[in-house]
């Protein structure tokens, strides 16, 4: 009963998220649209400073990954706020999901979205600017942000069963462009001061761009980078399945 529970919420979060034109829009064409931008003055030769990366494989990770992650964090966030407002968590009650089956729906629902988002950028980058990578790195960069963006779903859970439908979209957009910058998926974490860096390299997002960066330079993932998001996708999951108990509870 609890798969089967899952699994039709799993497909109706699906549907209704392809449907979105507003959401598909800035999660796929937005992405896009700021690494041509950021990328437009840009050559192959062009490298960013202190690391073996070109800009245009530079940018294209962190525009995946930041398609990705609006996908995920913006997706979640809000719309688990107005389903609150409306009842769905009441309707649930009635159902055998428990909470860890609606975390799990959640984040595996919004994971399958955020796919158009990764390939289209890395496709633009290929087509329009040269990028060349092995068939194996294609495949392991692809499949390294699709999974990474599950730790941003869990915390677009947990943010969307924290605040109320009016307050989510300010707090979540606050989270979302901080881990945005600092994690350097729009600008090298390298031009912020020393005490700045030192803290960014704990958040979830500079392992998570990590994750690519290693791939592009033919390596493997750090496992440091890997130990992180699982620490973080643990808590959020966790803390989510949790909130979700308990607004249960007061339904």
């Amino acid at each position: 009963m609890n798969t089967l529970a899952s699994g039709a919420l799993i497909k109706l979060e699906i549907t209704r998220s392809l449907r979105n034109k507003k959401f598909m829009f800035f999660t796929v064409i937005y992405p896009v649209a700021l690494f041509l931008l950021i990328s437009s003055s840009s050559s192959k030769a062009d490298m960013i400073p202190h690391s073996h990366l070109s800009t245009q494989l530079y940018y294209m990770v962190g525009m995946a990954s930041f398609g990705a992650l609006t996908a995920v964090l913006m997706g979640n966030s809000e719309r688990i706020a107005k389903e609150r407002e409306k009842g769905w968590v009441r309707q649930l009650r009635l159902t055998a999901l428990p909470g860890h089956g609606y975390v799990i729906s959640k984040i595996a629902s919004m994971a399958t979205v955020t796919l158009p988002a990764i390939v289209i950028v890395e496709l633009v980058a290929a087509l329009a600017k040269g990028v060349d990578l092995a068939a194996w790195q294609w495949a392991a960069l692809t499949f390294s942000i699709w999974a990474g963006s599950m730790v941003f779903a869990a915390l677009g859970v947990a943010i969307g069963y924290t605040a109320s439908g009016d307050a989510v979209r300010p707090i979540t957009m606050i989270i979302y462009f901080a881990l945005s910058i600092l994690g350097g998926l729009w600008m090298p974490f390298t031009v912020f001061p020393q005490w700045l860096q030192n803290i960014a390299k704990w958040l979830p997002t500079y392992a998570y761009a990590g994750l690519g960066h290693a791939i592009e330079q033919g390596d493997a993932p750090h496992l440091r980078d890997i130990l992180l998001l699982v620490a973080y996708l643990l808590v959020f999951a966790g803390g989510a399945a949790w909130l979700y108990r308990k607004d249960t509870l007061k339904a």
